[in-house]
């Protein structure tokens, strides 16, 4: 392979998946990719207190004897940072947890606290695609009055899936300042 081709960035090559992957090289990816240490990031949760969000909820949810539930962390855009869903949880349970989680990130505040009229909401949901659950299960993470993501939950009766991420949001905010982040 010419050296012309090597350093051509992936996208741009017309050859065999076996050059390209050959051609795939960490220096080459990095040299590629440099553009991104210069990328802004957004304010809110890292993937380590994401996935410590899911994992406390989860705990919750079998401390207490839930059903098995699906939970999910979404960041400040609405984009899922961390999905999880515990062993014997129905499918569906995972995407209305996304949108449990994302129904409290567009209104600002817990999921089970929207009380709209029934064609409000159908106009919502389909401004969003249907991400829209006004039912209990999606909480907001913050640090003080600074919104840095939301968590949902389903799988267990409404108000038991807000419970498990509340009282997960809770323990991380304990964490936090035990650890002196806050």
């Amino acid at each position: 392979m010419s050296d012309a081709r090597r350093n051509s960035p992936p996208w741009a090559w017309t050859g065999s998946a076996r050059e390209m992957t050959a051609a795939l090289t960490p220096v080459a990816v990095a040299d590629n990719f440099a553009f991104m240490s210069d990328t802004p990031r957004l304010p809110g949760l890292k993937l380590a207190e994401a996935d410590w969000l899911v994992q406390a909820a989860l705990a919750v949810g079998s401390e207490r004897g839930f059903p098995p539930l699906a939970v999910a962390v979404v960041d400040v855009a609405g984009e899922v940072i961390v999905l999880r869903r515990d062993d014997g949880g129905m499918p569906m349970t995972s995407r209305i947890a996304v949108a449990k989680a994302r129904t409290a990130l567009i209104a600002l505040k817990s999921s089970g606290l929207i009380d709209l009229p029934g064609g409000i909401v159908d106009g919502i949901q389909h401004l969003y695609g249907g991400d829209f659950v006004p039912w209990a299960g999606g909480v907001l993470v913050t640090d003080g009055e600074l919104i840095l993501g939301a968590a949902g939950a389903s799988g267990a009766h409404a108000l038991e899936d807000e419970e498990a991420v509340q009282t997960a949001v809770e323990r991380w905010r304990e964490n936090r300042s035990a650890d002196g982040q806050e």
